[in-house]
């Protein structure tokens, strides 16, 4: 149960976030929102012109995502903590910040071989906004902070609210109910004025400055946010064992191209030929780590999984033991 400090101190924030996002009327002192002075005649120019002063700005959001890579890191280490706790990570947004939390954490299972509740993506709008425009969805703090609510979300869990513009009530009322709970949060912007009014434990801010198209975040700043939201998931299940070496030894064979790479997988860690690492996968019933185990080790599928229990699924780990 909250103290009558905790609770009086989450209200404020509650309301002084509310106030913040209600007042802001007029975002055109945004970076985001600004005119980009490189791009005021493209409508003028050749098609070869345009694609080149598209490609020229995209080229500069690579040093803004670098800029934060501390940040990056700290929020990495706080994701693996959720992770080792039972903890899960929901990404929260709307719009494109929303859509490509949605496309990140739907990766993670085919890729890494996760459970689909382990990292999980929540737009304003729910499941129709993926597909079109809910524009409205994202002015509603109370919405944010019912999401939440209705997602269960736990003190062991970390929740990434992402608002290139640094604005969205959503994503803000979700970082209030979060804080309320107890979990861990992250504040994912591309503009350096927009501090969030309530509490978080890491802010990632590249600033990758205005758009091509005025006011259109699904370009500069949605490149940023994906370059980023793919570190976070990647170096947490590198951390978490899902890699060895540079390959996805977690990957769930669903599909013939999936197939295909498993097998390659095999053949390059173990030296075999295509038939013979078939054969290796499928006495390791379609788990990549445990075939490359069995192989190295000489060992059976039993013993293979024993040990890669007693490592916590680092496979790097049981072969150095």
């Amino acid at each position: 149960m909250l103290r009558h400090e905790e609770y009086k101190h989450i209200k404020e924030n509650t309301e002084m976030a509310k106030i913040t996002i209600a007042t802001m009327k007029d975002r055109s002192k945004l970076i985001t929102e600004q005119r980009n002075p490189k791009s005021v005649e493209i409508d003028c120019k050749s098609t070869s012109e345009i694609v080149d002063i598209i490609n020229a700005e995209d080229s500069s959001v690579i040093a803004a995502v670098h800029n934060e890579r501390q940040n990056i890191t700290k929020a990495v280490d706080l994701i693996v903590a959720s992770f080792k706790k039972g903890g899960r990570l929901f990404y929260v947004g709307a719009g494109t910040s929303g859509r490509l939390g949605v496309l990140d954490a739907s990766e993670c299972p085919p890729t890494f071989g996760t459970d689909p509740e382990l990292v999980r993506g929540i737009i304003a709008g729910g499941k129709d906004a993926l597909t079109r425009s809910i524009e409205g969805a994202e002015d509603r703090h109370e919405d944010g902070e019912l999401a939440i609510r209705n997602s269960s979300i736990k003190p062991e869990d970390t929740i990434v609210g992402i608002a290139t513009g640094g604005t969205t009530p959503f994503v803000h009322g979700a970082l209030v109910q979060a804080n309320r709970i107890g979990s861990t949060t992250i504040f994912l912007c591309c503009n350096p004025d927009t501090d969030p009014s309530e509490e978080v434990d890491v802010i990632i801010r590249p600033i990758s400055g205005p758009e091509v198209i005025t006011g259109s975040t699904r370009m500069k700043a949605g490149t940023a946010t994906k370059l980023i939201l793919n570190t976070l998931t990647t170096a947490s299940m590198i951390k978490m064992g899902k890699v060895y070496e540079n390959l996805m030894v977690d990957l769930q064979v669903k599909n013939e191209k999936l197939k295909d790479r498993a097998e390659r997988i095999i053949m390059t860690v173990t030296d075999l030929d295509r038939d013979s690492a078939n054969k290796l996968l499928n006495k390791a019933n379609g788990n990549v780590k445990t075939a490359i185990v069995m192989h190295k080790l000489q060992v059976g599928y039993d013993e293979a999984k024993k040990k890669l229990d007693e490592y916590d699924g680092f496979v790097r780990k049981v072969l150095n033991s």
